[in-house]
């Protein structure tokens, strides 16, 4: 099962993904991730990419497209994977198609996450990580069971990502709908598209995928 999972920042992919690799066993692929990994791995596309984040430039698409190809190569993607953050625009969607389609691979469901921009200015503005497992939190919506410590591992520390507030969550918003919405015509062009309500709590939203995933 391959799947892409598109959405505006504070949709909750990150949530969804998560529950996916749960239910399908397959890998969640990252594009930061990936990076970092062939960085470590001092593969000849990772040391390609090391020089131009040194230089302070932003790494070139056909860079990240040879280590996510690089990358589902590996036996835990054998089954599929779920793409994390790519593609973002028309040309990188069409080298995802290229590249799966050397590799004998086709994407089986690509799944828009729709909530309403003043809905995702409050998630994202108020939103807050325990700091040791990364579980998230919210001031109004989720907060711990116990004030100050994390649900999941009981630890006391949490963050705040500096760019969760709602003037940048608004700029990050016109970057989506400039860069990345377009993918949503181009993957309903090809039949792959499918939509799920954001707007739910975070389980029905993960039933309503299911039903996509499960056909």
């Amino acid at each position: 099962m391959i799947l892409i999972l598109l959405g505006p920042p504070g949709a909750g992919k990150g949530t969804q993904a998560h529950r996916l690799i749960e239910r399908l066993g397959v890998p969640q692929l990252s594009t930061g991730d990936m990076l970092r990994a062939a960085v470590a791995a001092q593969s000849e596309v990772g040391l390609q990419a090391k020089a131009v984040m040194d230089a302070g430039n932003l790494v070139s698409d056909d860079i990240v497209n040879a280590i996510v190809s690089e990358r589902i190569d590996q036996p835990d993607c054998a089954d599929g994977f779920i793409l994390d953050g790519y593609p973002r625009t028309l040309v990188q969607a069409d080298a995802v198609e290229a590249m799966l389609d050397a590799k004998g691979l086709a994407l089986d469901h690509v799944i828009e996450m729709r909530v309403d921009d003043d809905v995702l200015v409050k998630r994202v503005s108020g939103r807050f990580t325990c700091a040791k497992c990364g579980a998230v939190y919210h001031d109004e919506d989720r907060k711990p069971t116990v004030d100050g410590v994390c649900d999941v591992c009981q630890s006391t520390e949490f963050k705040r990502r500096p760019d969760d507030n709602a003037e940048t969550m608004r700029t990050r918003l016109r970057s989506y709908y400039k860069d990345t919405s377009p993918l949503v015509g181009y993957y309903h062009c090809k039949g792959t598209l499918r939509w799920v309500d954001g707007m739910q709590d975070v389980d029905a939203v993960t039933q309503s995928i299911e039903r996509i995933v499960n056909g």
